[in-house]
């Protein structure tokens, strides 16, 4: 049986997922071969010139090697993982496949529709490489590298025991690329969903100061759900994350117009991600943490919309 503890791993997306994986993956690998990141922010060619010292810095003191470009990333490594953002999910399998060889891997954990994914397929596969989709079906950060993840493809079943040799919950859920992001995409609709609602509805609550009503009447109907404490959680996972939500609610309109349905929830909950998103970049939110109450929020919310239009 083949040590996969010898294997080169590198991890394209200096996020908060790529961080994740490249620091809890760090250690199960060889120590000599080292684990690789690439973002753009490491490129030595990155505009911001304070951004990109910071972002080596942070990979030196987690102890991983950051390459220069794409190219060197993928150089001599056995695995590539692409954390990306939903909207650069092609843009970084067709810039791996000008450099992939044959027999290399590359898993794509990015929130992006079965027909993107099965685009990102065509152009690895034809390199003589082995594309595996992934499904990550819960927030990252909790979990860590445990994280649940669905794979798909020819070599989700031999990946899922490489990713689970690490430490990883990953399951092989088809040979068919796309099943597994369809899965995460319609879950994606209803949980991302469901906080675009929380934001809207408790929001609106606070302002006619009916919240208590209303939430009696949630507890009611759904008595398993702590609608106060979810509440909370749903806000600050908008407000720290709307940016990416809202790519990732883009490509699950994309999921559905695939079907030939026209996407009018996904496309409604992308804008109010969005605009979350926007609005925290501007400061509406500004010293309110994920540990805070639901109110904190709305409150913040409420008093930006009563400021008079300029």
């Amino acid at each position: 049986m083949e040590d996969f503890s010898k294997w080169r791993i590198g991890v394209i997306g200096f996020g908060e997922v790529g961080k994740t994986f490249a620091k809890g993956w760090r250690d199960q690998v060889n120590p000599h071969s080292g684990m690789k990141v690439w973002d753009l922010k490491l490129s030595a060619d990155f505009d911001n010139a304070k951004a990109h010292q910071e972002e080596l810095a942070k990979a030196k003191d987690m102890g991983v090697l950051s390459a220069n470009n794409c190219a060197a990333l993928v150089d001599g490594v056995n695995l590539i993982v692409s954390c990306v953002t939903a909207s650069n999910t092609l843009a970084v399998a067709k810039e791996v496949s000008q450099t992939i060889k044959p027999g290399q891997f590359f898993i794509d954990l990015n929130s992006a529709s079965p027909g993107t994914k099965q685009a990102c397929a065509a152009l690895i596969d034809a390199k003589g490489a082995f594309y595996v989709e992934a499904g990550v079906m819960t927030s990252v950060p909790p979990y860590g590298i445990k994280v649940p993840m669905l794979l798909g493809g020819v070599k989700a079943e031999f990946l899922a025991g490489v990713i689970q040799s690490y430490g990883g919950d990953a399951k092989a859920v088809s040979e068919k690329l796309g099943v597994a992001s369809a899965i995460k995409m319609c879950r994606s609709i209803m949980i991302k969903g469901l906080e675009a609602l929380v934001i809207e509805s408790y929001t609106t609550a606070r302002h006619y100061g009916v919240e208590q009503a209303m939430l009696a009447t949630l507890a009611e109907t759904m008595p398993g759900i702590d609608w106060v404490e979810q509440g909370a959680y749903l806000f600050s996972r908008v407000v720290q994350h709307g940016k990416r939500r809202a790519e990732e609610m883009r490509e699950s309109a994309v999921t559905v117009a695939e079907t030939g349905a026209s996407p009018f929830m996904a496309q409604a909950i992308a804008e109010k991600q969005d605009w979350i998103s926007q609005l925290a970049m501007q400061g509406v939110f500004s010293g309110i943490d994920g540990q805070s109450a639901w109110q904190a929020y709305a409150d913040a919310l409420i008093s930006h919309l009563d400021k008079p239009l300029k």
